[in-house]
């Protein structure tokens, strides 16, 4: 039987995208306290399936996680610092493409199209006509719109936002809104790898003679332990087994309130889980219930894989390592050579500490990979500063390898500028082998 939570997240995923729906309208329809209603519709909005827009309220909208490279009209309010003149009820719409409106009245149309956004100053007639071609409209420069404009935006539903930025600023805070998106697109999650057939389990009044059959069957060993409703509640190997009899419940010899990983977890935290935690299989699951597996083999392939994918946007280490170097300067070392640029400094335009870290950890996997066939996790580091570094200065970051075993190697690394030593670090790194 399902929770009240539970019902409640079933009847807010059953609403038609674009629906209110409140705190007190879910305490009175399913007989549940305001304070439940409450939890449930905040774990709604952190799943991406509702969203709080301001005198609105909270709308029911498309799931955010499936496009998570889009971003509704409300999202833009808050990025360009706006203000809704009108079609507010449209605000949980999704944008899929904005455009500036540098063109000739007449040649509009060709552009703009359903669930676009027209980038435009105070042309009226521009406003309009983005209107009844289905897309919403941004005005810069802090104008307002005409009452017409405003009644055309409310009886269509398509919002018309005002913002105080140029053109070219709010341009440039959307593209950099939709760009951050892409970037987490890039990362490999638990669901981009676990198989699409239904994992085998046992439920909690199975015995331990149907974990033998489901052994013989499957060739697995070790297996999650659901209720009725499919939640997790125990996992069970051949260590739980040993000595137990044929008739003994399951229930009695798993072990209990095993560690999970959703399907939005990121595979490098799973990994890292199972490494800290001894882990050989990890139940994988949505809205609490078992969706699926997933082994260290599982973990390890989708690691290799994903790092031999061209990724679309860049991370701050790329950017922070474009303009460095690399030259081998024995077996066992290298060199990153390059220079500070502003963007790699604090606010006293010397160079930061989390940019100095992602150069030292930069280094160190390097020249590992060049000892190691295997994938390299930093695992832990000593890093000491010992002169600031300005922009525009030349640095080298020597990395040279002290120790290395089957599932470590320990890195020292050094910082120079004008030869002279700024930073210096010592870096544990392990091998994925050690999944």
């Amino acid at each position: 039987m399902l929770t009240k939570h539970e019902q409640i997240l079933q009847y807010i995923e059953a609403l038609e995208v674009g629906e209110k729906i409140s705190v007190r309208q879910i305490a009175k329809i399913l007989d549940v306290s305001e304070g439940t209603a409450y939890r449930a519709l905040k774990e709604a909005e952190t799943r991406g399936i509702v969203s709080t827009i301001e005198r609105v309220g909270t709308i029911r909208i498309e799931n955010q996680q499936k496009k998570i490279e889009r971003l509704t009209f409300a999202e833009v309010v808050n990025i360009v610092d706006g203000t809704v003149l009108g079609g507010h009820n449209g605000l949980h719409k999704t944008l899929y493409k904005f455009v500036i409106a540098a063109m000739q009245l007449e040649a509009i149309p060709k552009y703009i199209d359903h669930d676009s956004l027209l980038i435009v100053g105070n042309r009226m007639q521009v406003q309009r006509m983005s209107l009844e071609h289905g897309a919403a409209v941004l005005v810069t420069g802090g104008f307002n719109i005409n009452d017409d404009v405003k009644e055309l935006a409310d009886q269509l539903q398509l919002p018309v936002i005002s913002s105080s930025y140029d053109t070219f600023t709010v341009a440039s805070l959307i593209n950099q809104a939709i760009y951050d998106r892409m970037v987490k697109k890039d990362v490999l999650l638990v669901e981009d790898i676990i198989a699409t057939q239904t994992p085998a389990f046992l439920k909690e009044d199975h015995l331990v003679k149907d974990w033998h059959s489901l052994l013989e069957h499957t060739g697995h060993s070790r297996f999650p332990v659901v209720d009725e409703e499919l939640r997790v509640i125990g996992m069970v190997s051949p260590r739980d087994m040993t000595g137990a009899a044929m008739d003994t419940p399951v229930s009695s010899v798993m072990t209990p309130h095993p560690h999970t990983v959703s399907i939005h977890t990121s595979v490098a935290a799973a990994a890292n889980l199972m490494v800290w935690e001894g882990f050989e299989l990890l139940p994988v699951v949505d809205k609490q219930k078992l969706v699926g597996v997933i082994s260290r083999q599982d973990v390890i392939k989708g690691i290799q894989i994903s790092q031999k994918q061209p990724h679309m946007t860049e991370t701050m280490e790329d950017y922070a390592l474009k303009g460095f170097e690399e030259e081998r300067t024995d077996d066992r070392g290298i060199c990153l050579m390059g220079e500070v640029t502003p963007q790699m400094t604090n606010r006293l335009g010397s160079l930061s500490s989390g940019t100095m870290m992602l150069l030292i950890e930069a280094a160190v996997i390097r020249v590992l990979r060049r000892l190691k066939t295997t994938d390299m996790i930093v695992e832990s580091t000593s890093i000491y500063f010992i002169k600031p570094v300005m922009a525009g200065s030349f640095i080298r970051v020597q990395a040279h390898v002290l120790d290395i075993g089957r599932t470590f190697g320990k890195v020292e690394v050094e910082i120079l500028h004008q030869e002279e030593i700024v930073g210096k670090a010592l870096v544990t790194a392990q091998t994925s082998s050690r999944l």
